[in-house]
This record gives C-alpha cells, sequence and structure tokens, in this order.
C-alpha cells in the first residue's frame, strides 16, 4: 500500500477566487479549482456520414484559435444540471447539432497537475442539425464537420495555419499517431 503524499493531509487555501475558478494553496501545491461544483462535458458528436463535429474558437490563454471537440460548463447557469442536459444543451449552442441521445463515456481530468477541473465524456447520438451553432455571441466559434478519415490531414492543415490544438483531439488522433 501506498503511504499519503506529505501533503495529502493539509488544509487547501484560496489565494484568489473569481467568478468560475479560484486558485489553491495546499501544503507547497498551486493549483486553479472550478467553483461551486461547476463540471465540464466534453462531447464526441459523429453524424450519420461518419464526420466528426469539432469546434474553432479563440482561447485568450493560447493568444491564438484552438481545435477541440465541443465541450462546456455543467450547472454554471443552473445549479444542480444533470450532465447530459447540459452537454446537449452546449452542443446545440456550440455546432447547431440536436443529440437524440447522450451516453455518457466516463469521468477524466485534464491536466492534473495543475489543476483539478475534470469533465465527463460523453458521446452524442442521432445527430440532427438544427441550427447555426457558433456559440455564443462573443465566443465567435466555427464549426467544422470532417470525415474521421481525413482527420490527420485536417489537423496538420489547421496546425500549419498556427491553430493550436486541444489535448482532447487525441482521443480522436490516437490510432494515427500510434499505428
Amino acid at each position: 500500500m501506498t503511504k499519503p503524499h506529505r501533503d495529502a493531509d493539509a488544509p487547501a487555501e484560496t489565494a484568489w477566487a473569481g467568478r468560475y475558478i479560484e486558485v489553491k494553496t495546499q501544503g507547497q501545491w498551486e493549483y486553479v479549482s472550478r467553483r461551486n461544483g461547476i463540471q465540464a462535458a466534453v462531447i464526441v458528436a459523429i453524424d450519420a456520414s461518419d464526420r466528426v463535429v469539432l469546434v474553432e474558437q479563440y482561447r485568450v490563454p493560447l493568444g491564438r484559435r484552438c481545435l477541440e471537440l465541443p465541450a462546456g460548463l455543467i450547472g454554471d447557469e443552473t445549479a444542480g444540471e444533470a450532465v447530459a442536459a447540459g452537454a446537449a444543451r452546449e452542443l446545440e449552442e456550440e455546432t447547431g447539432y440536436r443529440a437524440g441521445r447522450i451516453e455518457e463515456l466516463g469521468f477524466f481530468y485534464s491536466s492534473p497537475g495543475m489543476n483539478s477541473e475534470g469533465f465527463t465524456l460523453v458521446r452524442a447520438h442521432e445527430l440532427e442539425k438544427v441550427g447555426p451553432g457558433g456559440g455564443e455571441a462573443d465566443e465567435d466559434i466555427e464549426v467544422h464537420l470532417v470525415p474521421r478519415a481525413e482527420l490527420t490531414r485536417f489537423v496538420l492543415a489547421k496546425r500549419t495555419q498556427g491553430v493550436a490544438m486541444d489535448v482532447k483531439m487525441l482521443l480522436l488522433l490516437a490510432d494515427g499517431l500510434l499505428g
């Protein structure tokens, strides 16, 4: 059995808090945490023509646009919001696609050495285009439908244009990277 980490029982103290996140210290560690029970969902959406629905948007911390799976906060607008309901809402808002069914695939941590944030990975089934997508007015989200067979080439082209890649894109690229 592994012994507990030396900082495991140290009290967590909030150094700074904003609307959605807070910076904490615990022993020798500094990390970022979501506030007020807010969660996140990341959505794998593949349409009937075997095209992956991706989003591209400007990310201030990176200083450039980033290619990502659709995703969003759960519980930021309605406390206690169910993951499937929030994921469906975010998918439609960001991409204009409505899912007939949302399947929860598991909970994952995005960068456990730097933050405590995790996300629920979901699969959106039975997609129907019901709107333009693009997110809220200040998000400027561009929606891409990419055939799965062309995904590696598409990502390379976006990288060549200077677009950043969200780490969750590895989910779609793993076979090509490890093959």
